[in-house]
């Protein structure tokens, strides 16, 4: 399927004292892709032998952290056993461990753990979401999925009136993210290219994109993300943004 453009995002724009809080109701409520409801709420009903004592969240998950965040986080989707069975973005499986022990090195958050909901987390300065709100079967979001979920992103972008700088975890957050950005600011002809420490600066008025590997099982263990390599690419956006 071909990927529509920014001007095709459906779905009601942000006005500018439209708290987060409410763009955390459409996504919770959210019954747009049918094969994602299917698959969330079948994961949430079947669960995994080590969550069996769990109750699944089984929902779109919404974004998570500070309001007044100059930082935004962008991953792909929830894990299937992970944020689909806490209901927090990165939250219940080895990428969260790895992200939020990376924020809390970095100063960004008030502990090095996130498990669940009521754990006490706080972020400082960040908040964190997915390009697609739904557990993807095989983590792999189709086209038109990506499309429907593209309007939560827009909001979040919106929704963050101090935001400074967006962090891309992996090449797919940062074609959601372009194409976001695309429909509240003019980018040209711009086309951007991920590399693991990129960065992508558009103008003043425009969020700076920097890009990271995701920290995903697959790329920590094999040592193609390090947490020495993601706190430089933390440290690159405190030094730019002069933080």
């Amino acid at each position: 399927m071909e990927v529509p453009t920014a001007q095709q995002i459906v779905g009601p724009r942000l006005l500018p004292n439209t708290s987060l809080s409410k763009i955390e109701e459409q996504v919770v409520q959210c019954q747009r892709c049918a094969r994602l409801v299917a698959y969330r709420e079948g994961v949430a009903n079947t669960k995994k032998r080590e969550y069996v004592d769990w109750t699944y969240w089984g929902r779109p998950v919404p974004g998570f952290g500070d309001p007044n965040a100059w930082l935004l986080i962008v991953g792909l989707a929830p894990a299937a056993h992970g944020g689909n069975r806490t209901g927090r973005v990165f939250t219940g499986d080895r990428s969260g461990d790895f992200l939020y022990k990376s924020l809390y090195k970095a100063g960004l958050s008030n502990q090095a753990t996130s498990e669940n909901i009521d754990d006490g987390l706080n972020l400082n300065g960040v908040y964190v979401t997915a390009a697609v709100k739904c557990a993807p079967p095989d983590n792999k979001p189709e086209a038109k999925e990506t499309f429907a979920c593209s309007s939560y992103l827009v909001q979040e972008i919106a929704g963050l009136n101090h935001l400074r700088a967006i962090l891309c975890l992996g090449h797919f957050a940062l074609d959601a993210v372009v194409l976001a950005l695309r429909s509240n600011y003019d980018m040209g002809g711009v086309k951007a290219k991920f590399s693991h420490g990129g960065v992508l600066e558009l103008g003043q008025s425009i969020p700076a994109i920097f890009c990271s590997f995701h920290p995903s099982p697959r790329n920590t263990q094999t040592g193609k993300l390090t947490d020495q390599m993601f706190q430089a690419v933390l440290k690159k956006i405190q030094r730019q943004m002069k933080l």
